[in-house]
C-alpha cells in the first residue's frame, strides 16, 4: 500500500495543530499534505492533492463541511469534526463516515485510524456519500451557520496582508473596491461590503451606513452632527464616520 495522505480543515488553527501532532504520533506514516482554515480552501486542496482522507470540520466559512463532503464524494474518504454532540448521528457510526467530537481525545482518534486503515488496506474506494451526507444534513436541519470570518486577505501596496478582524477599525466600500482600515493604515480587498456583512460577527462589527461597517470595541465617541444625524468617530482614527438613521438604533443604549 502507498503511503496514505490527508488534509486537515478547520478555522481553528490550534485545533489543526493539535489534530497533525496526534496523527504523528498515532498515525506516523500518513502524510498530511495540506491544511485549510475554510470550506472552499478545503475543496480547493482536494481537488488539487487529491488525498485519501480529508479532516473536515463541520463549522467552516465559506462552505460547511458536509457541502464540501459531498462535492468531493466517491473521491476521498471523509472524517468529520464537530463540537456539537447533536450532528454526532448514526449514520456517521457507518464503516464509510466518522467523526471526531472536540476536544479530540486519542481512544476516538485512534478507533477513527483503525477504520481508515482498514479501508485503505483493502483497497476499497471511498464510497459516494453525497445522497448520505444530504439525509444528515436534512435530518439535523442543515447544521451550523459557518462561523464567523476572522481572517481577511488584503492588498497593501504591491503586497498581500493578512489581517486578524479584530485588528480592524473599520471596513468602507470604495468604488469597485472596500478600504479596511486598521492601526498600520489602509487595505484594499475586492469582497463587497454586503458580503462582509453576513460573515462578520454582528456582535462585534456593526454596519452603521449602507458602505460603512465598524469595529463597535473601537468606538471612541459618538455625537451628533450639524445635520442631526449621529457620528462616529473610533480609536485610532481621525476620521468621523456618519450613522444612517436606518442604523442609529444600534447606539441607542450608549
Amino acid at each position: 500500500m502507498t503511503q496514505a495522505r490527508a488534509i486537515i480543515a478547520d478555522d481553528e488553527e490550534q485545533l489543526v495543530i493539535y489534530l497533525e501532532s496526534m496523527l504523528s504520533r498515532i498515525w506516523p506514516e500518513l502524510a498530511i499534505c495540506g491544511r485549510a482554515g475554510n470550506g472552499r480552501d478545503a475543496l480547493a486542496l482536494i481537488e488539487s492533492e487529491a488525498p485519501d482522507i480529508a479532516f473536515l470540520d463541520i463549522k467552516m466559512p465559506g462552505l460547511s463541511g458536509m457541502e464540501v463532503a459531498a462535492r468531493c464524494s466517491g473521491h476521498t474518504r471523509v472524517v468529520f469534526i464537530t463540537a456539537f454532540n447533536q450532528y454526532a448521528v448514526d449514520a456517521f457510526e457507518n464503516e464509510a463516515m466518522d467523526y471526531l467530537l472536540k476536544p479530540v481525545t486519542d481512544e476516538r482518534l485512534e478507533k477513527t485510524v483503525s477504520r481508515l486503515k482498514k479501508q485503505l488496506e483493502g483497497d476499497t474506494p471511498p464510497v459516494a456519500l453525497k445522497g448520505v451526507i444530504e439525509e444528515v444534513m436534512r435530518a439535523v436541519g442543515h447544521p451550523v451557520k459557518p462561523s464567523h470570518l476572522k481572517w481577511i486577505k488584503a492588498q497593501h501596496r504591491d503586497t498581500i496582508r493578512l489581517i486578524h478582524v479584530d485588528d480592524v477599525l473599520f471596513f468602507k466600500s470604495s468604488a469597485k473596491y472596500t478600504t479596511v482600515l486598521t492601526a498600520d493604515g489602509e487595505s484594499l480587498i475586492k469582497k463587497p461590503i454586503k458580503e462582509l456583512s453576513d460573515e462578520l460577527d454582528p456582535e462585534i462589527f456593526w454596519r452603521v451606513h449602507r458602505g460603512t461597517i465598524i469595529n463597535a470595541g473601537c468606538i471612541d465617541k459618538v455625537s451628533h452632527s450639524l445635520t442631526g444625524r449621529l457620528a462616529v468617530k473610533l480609536k485610532g482614527s481621525s476620521e468621523i464616520l456618519t450613522v444612517s438613521r436606518s442604523y442609529a438604533h444600534l447606539f441607542k443604549q450608549m
